[in-house]
């Protein structure tokens, strides 16, 4: 129940209040997509928490960045796909220019 409420909250939000404001999103995917596929992951709690951590970690001292929903429960920001840079285009972009 409270996983269809968080959800619906999340659909409006990107549907009425997001467009009304310029893209400045720091991660990828946006901190309203990861908040929907922990939440559709993890539940309603613990997706919650996850999606919380998510937009306290965004802030102009931030680099940003890939940083997909992990497949553990944590409130960390998730690195374990740079185990495997072919995954991400993201990573191998970043790396190819340095």
């Amino acid at each position: 129940m409270f996983k269809r409420i968080f959800t619906w909250i999340i659909h409006q939000y990107q549907r009425f209040i997001s467009p009304l404001f310029p893209p400045s999103c720091r991660y990828y995917p946006t901190c309203s997509n990861y908040a929907l596929q922990a939440i559709q992951k993890f539940g309603a709690l613990k997706g919650g928490l996850m999606a919380a951590a998510r937009i306290l970690r965004c802030n102009p001292f931030v680099k940003g960045g890939y940083d997909p929903v992990p497949d553990h429960f944590s409130l960390q920001r998730n690195e374990s796909w740079k185990d495997d840079p072919n995954e991400n285009f993201f990573y191998n972009e970043e790396h190819l220019n340095k």
